[in-house]
């Protein structure tokens, strides 16, 4: 199915008599969300595999941050937007169709959510958490899809949902009934949607206004909806009930669950057929260890100039360390000495934030040799090579990468002596509430929220926490792209662009 040259395999489907699919895209893609009923038939290479997937994931590794952190769909919404524009774009169908792009992109969606089915249908557990983050991102894609688009939507699939929206002339009729069984279900909604608006303040007659001008009903038989007749949200005449809009993504939501569930455990059954193919299965197996398991090489964001020997030392680059980091420069310091585990972590995160190997040579031997423990020598013969080693200038020259939190939970835990790993894991909880308290999170609240995560074994949704209460006010004032820290360097850069933005910002005034 993958390759270029293709080989013929007993009980393998060989798509050379596969019809054309480009052809029939426009009926293959009609919407820009989908429930992805149909699998598609085209032919991708093992590059596009591999890396759509990771594009998805990448979004789906957001969502599910979000949600550990218990954010609601709005403040999920404002996290995502970004990265869907950047990692999965949908353009919209126009009056002339598809063009080559739009057709571009729904192939890709379609081809990435498919390989994730692949990926996470192994296990009940891999199962539900791929099914809660996908159904997330479809609330989210339908949020952002015009009126008319999602009217479009419901049409399409009609006859699965029995969907019927009701005319305006009915909605006028119906528009104090309406508004006594959902004006509060509607009000709430706009209230969350409008919340940074401290001006805002909808009285009785302005919401009865919008939900006459703007707001539109469907209605289907109450059976469908037990559980928003027994809350009295929706109004009910002659064995229909009545939904606003408002309610509606909840409704396909739980359609889109249901069929994706059903799915994955079709995949699963037929998922011994790739046994044979050992070009797919270890991509599966790479991509199923975790969500969190995307390595980040953007190292050293471009402007390193002044990372140096003493720099880093200092206040003023600390400050942007995460605690693994931190706490490993902080022993470093006090002890004059860190054994290899600790060298290695250390050593690479320096690299990966510009420092050189003549200052990381600087450094490490003015660390190890401050005190009397230790000469220069010594230090020359046991671990000059071990640093350079480090920046692939000896044995097999290796540019080695600094390590992501994925690869430092799989290492070893920490001995006596030893400080390497991750802090949130590795320390008692009495230390991590003590470092939290060092690194300015004093509020109750906030430390109940990490020691949640920590407790789940959620340790980089801790670390992404910790991220935010620390840049709360650079974050609120510049918006940037929020992403789910999974790697030391990435802690690093974000905090650095950040501080750029401030200044960059106070410089303008």
């Amino acid at each position: 199915m993958f390759r270029q040259t293709k080989r013929r395999t007993a009980g393998r489907r060989n798509f050379e008599d596969v019809a054309s699919y480009s052809s029939l895209a426009t009926s293959a893609y009609p919407s820009r969300l989908s429930f992805y009923e149909t699998p598609p038939l085209e032919e991708i290479t093992l590059e596009e595999f591999e890396l759509w997937a990771i594009d998805r994931l990448k979004i789906l590794i957001e969502i599910e941050s979000c949600l550990a952190r218990s954010k609601s769909l709005k403040e999920i919404e404002l996290v995502v937007k970004p990265l869907l524009l950047k990692y999965l774009p949908l353009s919209p169908t126009t009056s002339l169709g598809l063009d080559a792009k739009a057709i571009a992109e729904r192939r890709k969606d379609y081809y990435s959510h498919y390989i994730l089915r692949l990926v996470f249908c192994r296990t009940e557990e891999l199962r539900k958490k791929l099914v809660k983050n996908e159904t997330t991102l479809f609330k989210v894609r339908y949020n952002m899809l015009q009126p008319n688009e999602q009217r479009e939507f419901v049409s399409l699939n009609s006859e699965k949902l029995s969907w019927q929206y009701i005319s305006n002339e009915e909605k006028l009729e119906k528009a104090d009934e309406l508004y006594a069984a959902s004006g509060a279900s509607i009000r709430n909604v706009l209230s969350i949607d409008n919340a940074g608006d401290a001006t805002f303040n909808l009285t009785a007659e302005q919401l009865k206004a919008h939900i006459r001008q703007k707001e539109s009903f469907i209605k289907l038989p109450f059976e469908k909806v037990p559980h928003l007749v027994s809350l009295k949200q929706v109004y009910l005449s002659r064995g229909f009930a009545y939904i606003p809009s408002t309610l509606q993504v909840s409704l396909l939501s739980v359609v889109f669950s249901d069929l994706l569930h059903n799915a994955l455990i079709k995949t699963f059954q037929a998922i011994p057929r790739l046994e044979e193919d050992d070009r797919l299965l270890p991509l599966l197996n790479n991509l199923s260890r975790n969500f969190a398991n995307i390595q980040y090489d953007n190292f050293g964001d471009g402007n390193t100039s002044d990372i140096n020997a003493v720099s880093i030392a200092t206040p003023q680059i600390l400050q942007h360390y995460p605690l693994c980091a931190l706490y490993l420069q902080e022993n470093l310091k006090l002890n004059s000495h860190l054994k290899y585990d600790g060298r290695q972590q250390l050593g690479l995160f320096l690299k990966g934030i510009g420092l050189n190997v003549d200052e990381a040579l600087k450094f490490w031997s003015y660390e190890f040799t401050k005190s009397s423990k230790m000469n220069m020598d010594t230090f020359n013969k046991e671990y000059k090579y071990n640093i350079r080693h480090i920046y692939g200038l000896e044995g097999g020259r290796i540019n080695y990468k600094p390590y992501d939190c994925a690869t430092i939970l799989l290492r070893k835990r920490p001995q006596k002596g030893e400080y390497h790993g991750c802090p949130y894991r590795d320390l008692s909880m009495d230390l991590v509430v003590s470092r939290l308290g060092d690194m300015g999170i004093k509020d109750q609240h906030d430390i109940n929220g990490i020691i949640e995560d920590i407790n789940k074994h959620d340790y980089t949704v801790a670390c992404t926490r910790v991220f935010e209460l620390r840049h709360k006010q650079q974050m609120d004032a510049s918006k940037p792209e929020n992403l789910h820290i999974t790697h030391p360097n990435l802690y690093f850069d974000r905090s650095r662009q950040l501080e750029r933005n401030e200044t960059k910002a106070v410089a303008s005034k």
